[in-house]
């Protein structure tokens, strides 16, 4: 695994402490003039917590947006592997906490998601972990079951890469699955409870996949 340097711990700093000045100035803006009694110090950290989440998410996507992080390897002290470093911050401090909590319902999560970067068609809801979500796109009328984890990252020693998963409509992913890299799922496919999907698999419409590693063991009929 690479070392984040100080410079990208710089970076991530000021944009967090950016986020955190406001959300306390927008905090004491709404409610700090506002009779709550014994609750107000419980509304308003409440208050500010939910405005550091959403300030931090407009400031990751502006990030991301002026320096894009794009799919395949990343060459070590390349502006690509700055960009990862930064985006990696964010995540692993403030987003993965969230994701790997499990105390949010199914419609807050796929708005959370969906906040991240994650393209999720219509009725496509998740009570999984959706690593890097710029690099995960599911269709419509789909379901990642309960600590079902999708990961588009490959870490490897000093390797590091993206490569997106893509998820067609329809399609069942069990809790506690597990989909790496560079996967492909078709259009009404079931991966089973637990099965392990490997790097670069490429899962057929309609398809029952299960086990460690997983393999294909039917077919819808």
């Amino acid at each position: 695994m690479r070392r984040i340097k100080p410079l990208q711990i710089v970076v991530f700093a000021v944009l967090l402490g950016v986020a955190l000045i406001l959300s306390v100035i927008t905090a004491w803006a709404s409610l700090g003039q506002v009779p709550l009694g014994d609750f107000r110090g419980v509304v308003l950290t409440l208050l500010g917590v939910i405005m550091l989440y959403v300030y931090s998410i407009i400031f990751y996507r502006l990030f991301l947006k002026v320096f894009p992080l794009h799919a395949g390897e990343i060459v070590a002290d390349s502006q690509q592997e700055f960009v990862y470093h930064v985006y990696i911050l964010f995540y692993l401090l403030l987003f993965y906490p969230v994701m790997r909590s499990g105390f949010m319902p199914a419609p807050l999560m796929r708005a959370f998601y969906l906040a991240l970067g994650t393209r999720l068609g219509e009725n496509t809801y998740t009570q999984g972990i959706l690593h890097d979500p710029p690099f995960i796109e599911i269709g419509r009328d789909s379901v990642v079951g309960q600590y079902a984890i999708l990961v588009p990252h490959v870490i490897e020693g000093s390797r590091l890469a993206h490569h997106p998963i893509r998820v067609g409509n329809n399609v069942t992913i069990g809790a506690h699955a597990s989909v790496l890299s560079d996967v492909t799922i078709g259009d009404g496919a079931i991966v089973a409870t637990g099965a392990v999907v490997r790097k670069g698999t490429h899962i057929g419409a309609g398809e029952i996949w299960g086990g460690v590693p997983a393999a294909r063991i039917g077919r819808i009929p």
